[in-house]
């Protein structure tokens, strides 16, 4: 089974954040910062897919759980189980979620769970970070996973998105400064009504990284809902 390809330099990430700042701190930056404020914005995300109580979430690359935090202090009762490459993410995620979630370590790009038991499964700040081959195979891996009718949530990086177009130059000035640069992918629309169409999801929504959500504020990452046919 084909691996996740930089678990190594992204442990190396997550540790030297852990001997500079305090632990808290460090697991916010792991994941880009603004723990809780993001996991709000994820779960309501989430909400307009229509997550509802008694519903099964797999979250793919959960990170220090921030998704997970969220909905362990909301109202709903859900059965959830995250994922992540990195096991100091995960043990910090337990500690920040009710004790009946589940959390995985998991470097294979295929989804942990059985034949159609889950009811969304999200990605949020993953694809953004793989090659187009990765990010299919782990699509395909969900939709095996998801019960008919079942949705796959994700966010991306697009071109036509000015706020994402400055993350594409940042890349290019950070690979003339440096040569080494971190992986940050942008699929177009069209590429994922092309991927749903050969792996047999429906496009449900589209929503760009500029549009608030509810009353939290934009996620900053546009968002794809994918319905299993």
């Amino acid at each position: 089974m084909a691996q996740f390809h930089f678990v190594e330099d992204y442990e190396k990430h997550v540790e030297s954040l852990m001997k500079s700042h305090p632990r808290d701190e460090a697991m916010a930056l792991a994941v880009g910062g603004r723990y809780e404020e993001t996991g709000a914005i994820q779960l309501e995300v989430l909400r307009k897919a229509g997550l509802a109580p008694g519903m099964s979430i797999f979250d793919l690359g959960c990170g220090s759980g921030r998704l997970a935090h969220a909905v362990g202090t909301s109202s709903l009762d859900i059965d959830y189980c995250g994922t992540d490459v990195v096991q100091a993410l995960l043990d910090y995620a337990k500690t920040r979620a009710p004790a009946h979630y589940r959390f995985t370590l998991h470097t294979a790009l295929s989804i942990p769970a059985d034949d159609a038991s889950i009811d969304i499964a999200c990605a949020f700040s993953v694809f953004t970070h793989l090659l187009h081959h990765e990010s299919y195979l782990y699509l395909r891996d969900m939709r095996r996973a998801l019960r008919t009718g079942g949705k796959v949530v994700f966010s991306f990086l697009e071109f036509a998105m000015p706020t994402h177009w400055t993350v594409f130059e940042d890349t290019v000035k950070t690979a003339e400064e440096r040569g080494q640069i971190p992986l940050n992918t942008f699929i177009e629309r069209n590429a994922i009504t092309k991927w749903s169409l050969e792996l047999g999801y429906t496009v449900e929504q589209f929503i760009d990284g500029i549009e608030p959500i509810g009353e939290l504020g934009i996620f900053g990452q546009s968002v794809a809902m994918l319905v299993k046919t």
